[in-house]
């Protein structure tokens, strides 16, 4: 699934800018445990997760996730979207939940 599609199944808005229209799905990985994440993400996945701090975008480096997803609306800090965007990450916000965004997903590839 590419993230245009994605965007549009889960109502999603685009927080940084970055290389989004070449990028492909291929899974969904949903933690809000750093540690766990970078032992288990894989690249491709569009990792879902609540948190929003500075690591994040780091983390979605170390294991080429094709996108980080944050769900419900939640804010993100300038100082996390600013490094973000230095490093190519891209951020998407949703206003529906892990559970809705994951349901969309499968929706959209059937």
């Amino acid at each position: 699934m590419k993230i245009a599609e994605l965007l549009a199944g889960i109502g999603g808005r685009l927080l940084t800018q970055s290389a989004a229209d070449t990028l492909i799905i291929e899974n969904v990985y949903i933690c809000d445990l750093l540690s766990w994440v970078m032992s288990h993400a894989q690249k491709g996945d569009a990792w879902i997760t609540v948190l929003t701090n500075v690591n994040v975008p780091a983390v979605a480096m170390l294991t080429d996730v094709a996108c980080v997803i944050i769900p419900e609306g939640i804010e993100v800090g300038e100082l996390t979207i600013k490094k973000a965007k230095e490093n190519n990450i891209t951020i998407i916000s949703s206003p529906y939940s892990a559970f809705e965004i994951c349901r969309a997903i499968i929706k959209n590839e059937a």
